[in-house]
């Protein structure tokens, strides 16, 4: 298994959201990394679900639930999307300014790439993020 972080804006799509529609299509992503880190993804997959602008934060964890099939929405026929679902709630969430403040988290995209909007989290980053949210 691997783990990611897809981040979503909260007024577009928010953690209630997922919560309530339990299965959704990550589409939208027109960025080349990111489409890519989207192709990686395998079902089984874990994603911490992130709110971006104005939550910065890690709220919650999803599942894939379908791998990287085209993007309705891309006119381009260029960018695909996944099917991920709502696993569960973080207990409490986890700010960016916690993940920047750990040295042992310096080297994710999150910290150095903050407008990618897929990443990938390494298995020992994903264990230490948790930590923080219970």
């Amino acid at each position: 298994m691997n783990y990611w972080l897809i981040k979503t804006e909260p007024s577009t799509w928010s953690w209630n959201d997922q919560k309530k529609h339990k299965v959704t299509s990550w589409d939208g992503v027109r960025n080349y990394q990111a489409s890519n880190n989207l192709r990686a993804m395998k079902i089984g997959d874990q994603c911490f679900f992130y709110h971006s602008v104005s939550d910065k934060k890690i709220v919650g964890i999803v599942e894939v639930t379908k791998t990287y099939y085209p993007d309705p929405t891309d006119e381009t026929g260029r960018f695909g999307m996944v099917d991920v679902s709502y696993v569960k709630e973080l207990v409490k969430p986890v700010s960016l300014q916690t993940i920047k403040s750990d040295s042992r988290l310096s080297h994710l995209a999150l910290v150095h790439q903050s407008r990618l909007s897929v990443m990938p989290i390494p298995l020992d980053a994903w264990k230490i993020i948790l930590e923080y949210s219970i």
